[in-house]
């Protein structure tokens, strides 16, 4: 036990997990925690977890130290020092106590969720200092960090090699190969920024089911019972997911409070932790349309207005009908345009990860990203192998509705989806999401849009310059344009 082959700092649940994760797959552990109490407490209870939790020789792979310098000295050189601390100042602060512990050389890893450019800093601080740092993203929660996760490690290529055989042991399998759901990312803070993109896709796909649950349940009056129905039959096909299965068995759930189903019982306001507005706030700087993303983000922020909410729908009017035409034809309308509007999501992300991986000079290989998602995090879906075979059909694939796949899928769907709009606009059901999705994809879809006459006013007023079809790209022209008018 002298020499682990690994260490954790920081062991709160996620920490404590993946610990008990490595340690379950046959590693060597040895743990560290600035509050000891909470240290001792993880290591002298492991005997009283669950058979199944704790394997066989677990509790003899994992040993706590008290002291910073035992543990970074207990362990195996180059040392591999995995951090699981809140983002920002405190994953700074520990990496500032290790390193004048550490040798050049050793590996520092930084499992939580931070940002990526503070991961894009730390990785030229630590690279200039003689360390050698990953960034990795870590999606499934507290029972994935357990049982499997998925893992999207990116920082110092010299690093992965010495820390691949930890982190694909512990993280998610897929498939009868058991492919694990974790490969180097890229550099830098890629692994971070595709972890962003994960769980901004995260968001669009919760605010959309979450609108498809609100039209059934407001333009047809399912009842919970009726919406378990749907929603099982939904997860049975291509939406077939992880998000679709867990909202299916929430209707089925009882309040013990009241005589009420726990989902009508939950106040409507929605909590985020900041990921899906990064994404939102660096597609704007980055200058890409992640409109779906971003419309979901805004839609936690209004639910968090429920005070002002209240007040205005007491002073504001709007339609109040009920839809009366055929109800499963309809049901199977949402259906399609869900999916739809799942598809431009994922597609508005590739996008983005692109974009991203052009401004930061990384190389990131789009179909494979696809495949760390299959397993342990939450946007798992059925048709993340689609996507794969799309990047390798065309590697350069520039937006994923241009593969046969998704084009075929979003033609089939396109009748339903425009439906599904245009009725909850009619009825006065907020859809931001699918609106977001199909004005995105009309957008997408059309060679000239109005930003000629955009141009024309910015020039008018600030002299901006505008590019004219008919000469080469780049070459900028300006008008006088009060000068020029003919009034009639």
């Amino acid at each position: 036990m002298s020499q682990h082959d690994i260490g954790l700092i920081g062991l709160a649940v996620m920490g404590q997990n993946l610990v008990l994760n490595m340690a379950n797959k046959g590693f060597s552990v040895g743990v560290y925690n600035r509050t000891t109490t909470t240290m001792e407490a993880f290591v002298s209870g492991l005997g009283d977890r669950p058979e199944g939790v704790v394997r066989e020789g677990t509790p003899d792979r994992i040993r706590g130290y008290a002291e910073l310098k035992d543990f970074v000295g207990s362990l195996q050189s180059p040392r591999r020092v995995m951090i699981m601390v809140q983002a920002g100042r405190p994953v700074d602060a520990v990496i500032e106590q290790l390193k004048p512990l550490l040798d050049p050389g050793d590996i520092i890893i930084d499992g939580g969720n931070a940002d990526y450019s503070d991961t894009n800093r730390r990785h030229e601080e630590l690279q200039t200092a003689g360390f050698r740092f990953i960034g990795t993203g870590v999606s499934g929660g507290e029972e994935g960090a357990l049982k499997g996760p998925s893992i999207m490690p990116g920082g110092h290529p010299e690093a992965w090699p010495f820390v691949k055989d930890i982190l694909q042991a512990i993280s998610a399998k897929v498939g009868p190969d058991d492919i694990p759901c974790c490969d180097w990312v890229g550099e830098a803070g890629a692994g971070h920024y595709v972890k962003m993109v994960h769980n901004g896709i995260e968001y669009g796909d919760m605010q959309l089911i979450c609108e498809a649950y609100f039209i059934l349940k407001h333009a047809l009056g399912l009842t919970n019972q009726e919406l378990y129905k749907v929603f099982k039959e939904w997860n049975e096909g291509e939406l077939k997911s992880y998000l679709i299965e867990i909202t299916r068995d929430i209707f089925t759930v009882p309040d013990k409070e009241s005589d009420q189903d726990l989902v009508d019982m939950i106040l409507d306001t929605a909590g985020q932790k900041g990921t899906g507005r990064w994404m939102s706030q660096h597609a704007l700087d980055l200058g890409v349309p992640t409109t779906l993303i971003t419309e979901a983000v805004y839609a936690r922020c209004l639910s968090a207005q429920k005070d002002a909410r209240v007040r205005a729908a007491e002073m504001l009017s709007g339609p109040d009908a009920k839809f009366d035409g055929d109800r499963q034809g309809f049901i199977d309308d949402v259906r399609q345009a869900l999916y739809a509007s799942k598809l431009c999501s994922y597609a508005q992300g590739y996008v983005q990860l692109d974009a991203a991986a052009k401004e930061f000079g990384w190389t990131l290989n789009n179909g494979p990203i696809a495949l760390l998602w299959r397993g342990g995090c939450i946007i798992r879906s059925e048709f993340l192998e689609d996507i794969k075979k799309a990047f390798d059909k065309n590697p350069q694939l520039e937006n994923l509705l241009l593969d046969d796949f998704f084009r075929q899928a979003i033609d089939q769907a396109q009748p339903s989806w425009r439906r599904v709009v245009s009725t909850a606009i009619q009825l006065g059901l907020p859809v931001p999401g699918f609106t977001a999705a199909l004005t995105y994809y009309d957008g997408y879809r059309q060679a000239r849009l109005p930003a000629n006459l955009l141009q024309a006013q910015r020039d008018y007023f600030g002299a901006h310059t505008y590019e004219r079809t008919d000469r080469p790209r780049g070459e900028m022209f300006h008008t006088d344009w009060i000068r020029e008018r003919k009034l009639s």
